[in-house]
């Protein structure tokens, strides 16, 4: 037995390795074939979808709600005076976005200016006349009328003079045509026969007895007579 050769055995761990430089070699070809199939795969997955292929649809989550659309809450009406609107309801007229009824509110419910109308002068009346006693007597007198045609034409014109009482002697106009006397139970009415130029003057008298000096009503032309 000691004649005999002892064979040497490999080697173990590290020594192994460092002494077969194959496998290490052999190792590193795999991972790198690994890492290869690796970034294969991940390229694959980033890469875009084919033509005519929809993409998946991503779930919505259920919490989220869309914003409302804020609307416009119109203002409420004006509460008129003696109106509840808890008891019996506001009219039509003044609900929330109708005109108002009152003219002195807008639409919305404020005062506004109001204008009063205005009032046009009064028109000065084309012909008038003055009343007054040009001579008393025992049982009568003798009254006037002085008329003036303050338009800018010629125009004729009419008296009326009433009485409480007494009778028409008779009536009569100074220098122009005489007109027409009619007479009534209360006075009478007389119709000029001439017109008055624009400016003119003229005056109608007349003879009364058992009457008041004053007249009940004197109008030339439906204008009451001055001076009474």
């Amino acid at each position: 037995m000691s004649g005999m050769r002892r064979v040497p055995r490999p080697p173990h761990g590290p020594v192994a390795i460092a002494t077969s430089p194959w496998i290490v070699v052999g190792a590193g070809v795999v991972v790198m074939v690994v890492l290869l199939i690796v970034a294969l795969g991940a390229y694959r997955g980033r890469s875009p979808a084919p033509d005519g292929a929809q993409p998946p649809a991503l779930p919505v989550p259920s919490a989220v709600v869309a914003p409302s659309v804020p609307t416009s809450v119109p203002s409420p009406a004006p509460v008129l005076p003696g109106i509840s609107g808890r008891a019996s309801g506001l009219p039509p007229s003044t609900a929330a976005g109708s005109p108002s009824a009152d003219p002195t509110l807008d639409p919305v419910g404020k005062p506004t200016a109001t204008r009063s109308p205005s009032r046009a002068a009064p028109e000065q009346p084309a012909m008038t006349g003055r009343y007054r006693v040009v001579q008393s007597f025992d049982g009568g007198f003798i009254g006037e009328v002085a008329m003036v045609n303050s338009s800018s034409r010629s125009r004729g014109w009419t008296v009326r003079l009433e009485f409480s009482g007494g009778r028409l002697v008779t009536a009569w106009v100074e220098g122009v045509p005489q007109g027409t006397v009619r007479q009534s139970d209360d006075g009478f009415t007389y119709v000029s026969g001439v017109e008055v130029s624009p400016g003119g003057s003229v005056s109608l008298r007349f003879h009364m007895e058992r009457a008041p000096s004053t007249p009940r009503e004197c109008t030339v032309d439906g204008v009451r007579c001055n001076g009474l």
